[in-house]
């Protein structure tokens, strides 16, 4: 794609903090001297964050904290935006050199393609454990990847794990076509409108491309208890779009807390003494969150068609802020 095409840059943002300036002077930084319109939807944040981003150029649209949707709040700026190519990315991705623009754009010389997602790589300081399971995803991945089917009727053959990997899609920094989007919408989903908005892209006949020549820095040191409910709210949505199911017992999420809790005090064994030590107590914890996150996930369909009378108040617990 050239230059001088129109592209828009997308950001929901919620009291960004200083990460923010990062992101900005990484977009300053980014070759080419393409157009490059930029839009922010801001939940309500009060730390300076809008002011922020109004002196980078961005015009704000502001909406109430109540009112974000994963989905729909980008919906919302995307229908604002004027480019060929709409960008999306989070408050805290931050591009890695000046290129990531560039090549993120590149895919779509083939008019095929109606969506590039990039490659993530953890900041220095993430957690060891994290930075592991990061690099196991894949926008985590270091080679380049055509995501596409013949048919629905092949996709839905395909084992759940290769369904994933088919549609596989992260909005933590990504694109998508403009005129693919209009007819497909991410529409209003509370998580994971990513990964639903590849299977409906795939399912459509279009490709999703995998570009790992672009790159942004981007993880989180979490509580294990923070990562648990997001894994709970991953692997609700992997199950409801792709039939996953990686713990389905009560007896499997017992056994899979233990093997959890070896596999990672092995990884830290093998890192330095100062660097291991402030991560053993927190992957214990991990452990046991990850494997019952998982495996509550997974259920939550069951239950909730059985209209489990405690289930949505799980739900809402483990769904809060997320």
């Amino acid at each position: 794609m050239t230059s001088r095409r129109p592209v828009s840059l997308v950001i929901p943002t919620l009291n960004a903090g200083p990460l923010l300036g990062e992101v900005l002077a990484g977009l300053d930084r980014q070759e080419g001297g393409m157009e490059l319109e930029r839009i922010a939807v801001d939940s309500g944040s009060s730390d300076g964050t809008v002011d922020r981003l109004r002196a980078g150029g961005f015009a704000v649209h502001s909406i109430p904290r109540r009112t974000f949707n994963h989905g729909a709040t980008r919906d919302l700026a995307i229908v604002r935006a004027r480019g060929e190519v709409v960008v999306l990315l989070t408050q805290d991705a931050v591009p890695a050199d000046p290129s990531w623009l560039r090549r993120l754009l590149e895919p779509y010389d083939d008019s095929r393609v109606a969506g590039v997602y990039c490659r993530q790589v953890p900041r220095a300081d993430c957690n060891p454990i994290l930075a592991a399971r990061l690099r196991n995803w894949s926008a985590g991945k270091e080679s380049p990847i055509v995501q596409e089917v013949s048919s629905p009727a092949a996709l839905e053959a395909l084992p759940p794990l290769e369904r994933l990997a088919r549609c596989a899609f992260d909005n933590v920094a990504s694109s998508v076509r403009r005129s693919v989007w209009e007819n497909l919408p991410f529409g209003p989903r509370p998580f994971g409108e990513d990964l639903a908005w590849g299977k409906r892209a795939v399912l459509a006949g279009w490709r999703i491309v995998f570009q790992p020549r672009s790159v942004v820095v981007h993880s989180h040191n979490r509580s294990p208890w923070a990562e648990a409910r997001r894994l709970y709210c991953d692997h609700q949505n992997l199950n409801d779009l792709f039939g996953i199911s990686l713990i389905p017992t009560l007896e499997g999420a017992r056994r899979a807390a233990r093997e959890q809790r070896e596999k990672h005090l092995r990884l830290l064994a093998d890192l330095p003494p100062e660097v291991s030590r402030p991560w053993i107590p927190w992957a214990k914890r991990y452990a046991f969150g990850e494997a019952f996150g998982i495996f509550l996930g997974a259920r939550s369909a069951e239950w909730r068609r059985r209209r489990a009378w405690w289930f949505p108040l799980l739900d809402a617990l483990l769904r809060r802020g997320i």
